[in-house]
């Protein structure tokens, strides 16, 4: 059966090319012009994947993300994010409110579905949970809820923090290239976006409380990625 991919956009022109070359490569598209009625159909039908454009009228396609990702049944639906701004602010802030990868306008049509394909691969790789509960040094992660402790206290991470975290926690026993994290969490399949990575590693030894020159729970390994050592303390 062919996948159902739900496009969310406002311009007609940009929404109408993208249905007509998802169409193209056997994909059944289904198109909304904003995000309150694509949330209602997707409460009522869940597509296989989301391209939401991040301006649209009334609420974006970040608060409609954000939305998607707070709830159980639809948080694991994969999301694409086109925006017509090249910003890294743009790329960060979507990826952090749980997109799976993001397209800048304007993009052309193979560049998309070599996009599609990538995420596709990804989900159904998947992997399986190390268990529903970690405890490891002094922080309990709950895979269920996706919740984070410290010494009974939460930590409050973004959706891409809390998944780089625990891929690292789940790989601890060895270290995790920067291409390997930057390819699982985010999809990319180049180095040109390792900035993203280097972001997300400082922001969540921010909320850790981690220093990386004397490195309490992830170290880095010049040259070649990361490594969480918070049980080897």
């Amino acid at each position: 059966m062919n996948k159902t991919i739900l496009i969310v956009e406002d311009d007609e022109n940009i929404r109408e090319m993208v249905r007509m070359a998802l169409t193209s490569f056997a994909y059944q598209v289904i198109t909304c012009d904003n995000a309150e009625d694509a949330l209602s159909l997707i409460s009522q039908s869940k597509p296989d994947m989301i391209i939401f454009d991040i301006m649209l009228p009334g609420m974006s396609g970040l608060e409609a993300t954000k939305t998607l990702r707070s709830d159980p049944l639809t948080q694991s639906i994969p999301i694409l994010m086109l925006t017509a701004k090249d910003s890294e602010l743009d790329k960060v802030t979507g990826l952090d409110y749980g997109a799976d990868d993001y397209i800048s306008k304007p993009f052309g049509v193979m560049e998309l579905a070599a996009r599609i394909r990538s995420i596709f691969r990804r989900v159904e790789k998947g992997y399986e949970p190390v268990s529903d509960v970690v405890n490891v040094a002094d922080l309990t992660i709950n895979n269920n809820t996706r919740e984070v402790m410290q010494d009974n206290s939460q930590i409050d991470l973004t959706f891409k923090e809390y998944e780089l975290l625990f891929l690292l926690i789940r790989e601890r026993d060895r270290i995790v290239s920067r291409e390997e994290l930057l390819q699982t969490v985010w999809g990319f399949d180049f180095l040109g976006e390792s900035r993203t990575l280097d972001i997300h590693v400082s922001t969540l030894r921010q909320k850790l409380g981690d220093d990386a020159d004397n490195p309490r729970y992830i170290k880095t390994v010049r040259n070649v990625g990361y490594r969480f050592v918070g049980d080897q303390q």
